[in-house]
């Protein structure tokens, strides 16, 4: 038990040692220690050992506070590469991140209406491309991670997805008999949230709501600055919340869901009934309303001040329930800020208790539509320093 436990805090430590150097590199040793209070012949241990493992390196010497200068120690954000990919209900965008989330490649994938067997092998040839394009590395790639649009089980089960008419997919168990490497799935919601906190709008927030504007809607909470599942990983699923009790029927089987009244599929049925039509005469897109807009087409920005009203109704419900200090709109729909803020604004500060409103901003997303894949990214590299990290470096 006694090396049992000694192993333990080793191990610990040298988490701890690796995650200073990540976040404040270049370093000394001496501050590493002052930092962590660890001394400095453990220190001087575990660095070694971190620097067998290529995951990290030595500079050249630092400023000298009197007497020698001292050898800086950085973080080999290079040691190895996530693949992460946002699995939307009409488009795949995957990302190649490095061990610190910077995105050397990325590629991106459109469809309508496929089957299941046909978007998974859209996805393994998007995941095929994304391999051939990693750069060699110590490590390779430490992980696959895949945000999806629907409810995601702890064990990487996508048991609903309405907007793909998918139920009872076991994702992950399918992506890990293709790739050796560890397989990360979750709700693209949740993805994006964390995102966002790590890498976008979100970092000064202890508390914020993303809500990913696509197909459907999906939310993800970080609250008390952790990511917020709920008891069985099946939170955030508030695009399915009634807005409309006399509504229309949903995918999910509910009626009056929050998305058909302001999601991306909302605003194309209204644009279709509109009669707007993109400039070949077919059916209208996203981008088409996107580029009418720009160009001062009432019509079609009149489309998307409905669609910031009706974000309006629902974002009020999930600030009355959660009082957070950011609401983050993000995903697809993020595009069409200019014309979805003041609607949406002016919406709120009609129906939103006074109290509510004190210190919240309301912002659109940083990342643009990136957000979920870098979150699964994010997911990916944490599990590799987590629990795969001493596999690896005995395979080595």
């Amino acid at each position: 038990m006694k090396t049992w436990n000694q192993h333990v805090v080793k191990q610990e430590n040298k988490t701890l040692v690796l995650n200073t150097i990540k976040q404040l590199s270049p370093i000394s040793r001496a501050e590493i220690a002052n930092l962590t209070g660890l001394n400095k012949g453990t220190v001087s241990s575990l660095v070694s050992e971190l620097m067998e493992e290529q995951l990290i390196y030595e500079s050249g010497p630092g400023e000298s506070s009197g007497g020698r200068r001292p050898v800086m120690l950085l973080f080999n954000q290079v040691a190895g590469y996530s693949i992460g990919i946002d699995l939307g209900v009409n488009y795949l965008l995957g990302i190649v991140t490095d061990l610190q989330g910077q995105i050397f490649h990325e590629k991106t994938i459109s469809f309508k209406h496929l089957t299941y067997e046909k978007i998974i092998a859209l996805l393994y040839e998007m995941i095929d491309q994304l391999i051939t394009l990693t750069p060699k590395s110590p490590y390779g790639i430490v992980g696959i991670g895949i945000g999806v649009p629907g409810t995601v089980s702890k064990d990487g089960k996508v048991l609903l997805a309405p907007n793909l008419n998918w139920r009872n997919i076991n994702l992950k168990g399918v992506l890990q008999e293709k790739y050796n490497v560890p397989i990360i799935i979750e709700n693209e919601a949740n993805a994006g949230a964390y995102g966002e906190k790590l890498f976008g709008a979100g970092k000064e927030a202890n508390n914020l709501v993303y809500v990913s504007v696509g197909i459907g809607i999906g939310v993800g909470l970080i609250l008390n600055n952790h990511l917020y599942r709920g008891n069985n990983g099946f939170s955030g699923e508030l695009g399915h919340m009634t807005i409309n009790i006399t509504g229309e029927k949903c995918g999910c089987g509910n009626k009056g869901c929050w998305e058909l009244y302001a999601s991306e599929q909302a605003l194309l049925k209204t644009a279709n009934k509109a009669g707007l039509r993109s400039s070949s005469g077919d059916e209208i897109t996203l981008d088409c309303l996107l580029k009418l807009s720009k160009s001062g087409n009432e019509l079609a920005i009149q489309q998307f001040e409905n669609i910031g009203e009706n974000l309006a109704v629902g974002i009020n419900n999930i600030i009355n329930i959660f009082n957070p200090q950011q609401i983050i709109i993000g995903n697809r729909m993020a595009a069409a800020e200019q014309w979805l803020k003041k609607p949406l604004e002016e919406r709120m500060q009609a129906r939103t208790l006074w109290f509510q409103q004190r210190d919240l901003e309301i912002n659109f997303s940083e990342l643009s539509t990136h957000s979920a894949a870098l979150g699964v990214t994010a997911f990916v590299t944490e599990n590799f320093f987590n629990s795969d990290l001493q596999e690896f470096s005995q395979a080595l």
